[in-house]
């Protein structure tokens, strides 16, 4: 059974899962990193929120205000045993719902275009490509996405 909980950046299963991120990062980014690394401090995120599988941490997400009117995905992950069971998936629409309670209209985020797996799930979940925001605007590896939420 798939259970998700909100949470905030101090909760120690969120923390766990990202630190598998991070690991994951490592490998896939190489020598850039450091460069993604330093926009990815959790301690900024007040909502997370953690995916359990039968009762085990399998996934999170995070967001962030962007501007007034919109939120920016953060810190997405699914641990590898868990994956294609429509985990990220649930993640994601959890984070846009609770965004959406809180009146943002919109998310978008970044991630890499390395990231195959990622971009190819952003374009399924209705995320449309936009041109590259704040840091990541010359950054060639880099592709953006936004979706607006629905009335």
């Amino acid at each position: 059974m798939l259970k998700i909980e909100r949470t905030n950046s101090e909760n120690q299963n969120f923390i766990d899962l990202v630190k598998q991120l991070d690991k994951y990062l490592t490998v896939v980014d190489g020598d850039e990193h450091d460069f993604y690394n330093q926009y990815n401090n959790i301690d900024v995120l007040k909502h997370c929120v953690v995916a359990f599988l039968n009762n085990k941490p399998v996934g999170c997400g995070a967001f962030k205000q962007f501007d007034d009117n919109s939120v920016e995905i953060k810190r997405m992950f699914t641990s590898p045993e868990a994956r294609g069971k429509n985990i990220a998936t649930t993640v994601l629409n959890a984070l846009e719902k609770w965004a959406a309670e809180l009146n943002y209209k919109a998310s978008v985020l970044e991630t890499g275009k390395r990231q195959i797996e990622a971009v190819g799930f952003y374009k399924k979940n209705n995320y449309k490509i936009i041109p590259n925001f704040g840091p990541y605007k010359n950054i060639d590896n880099s592709v953006c996405f936004k979706k607006d939420f629905e009335k």
